[in-house]
């Protein structure tokens, strides 16, 4: 099974954000503040970043790039409008082996 860590400033957007990404498919999706990225790491295949932490990424990247996961910035239409099926659409290819 794929994990997703989708991270905001406290952890509660993408909280519900993670609850919207609903369907049939078999990926863990975990919402958590940006400042326990380290934390998860290991056990995730890509980390999902809300839009306004876009300064971040390259920390971000830093931090993921030795245990190969995949960083992208969440699109600001998909975040501002919580829509998990857009957020999990543009997440699926960057899951793939």
């Amino acid at each position: 099974m794929k994990n997703i860590l989708l991270v905001c400033g406290t952890g509660a957007s993408s909280g519900f954000m993670a609850k919207n990404i609903r369907r049939n498919i078999e990926i863990g999706v975990k919402a958590r503040s940006d400042s326990v990225v380290e934390d998860y790491i290991e056990d995730i295949d890509l980390l999902l970043v809300g839009p306004h932490l876009s300064y971040m990424l390259q920390d971000l990247e830093d931090i993921a790039e030795p245990h190969g996961v995949a960083v992208q910035i969440i699109p600001k239409d998909a975040y501002g409008e919580l829509d998990g099926d857009a957020v999990l659409d543009f997440a699926l290819p960057f899951l793939e082996d």
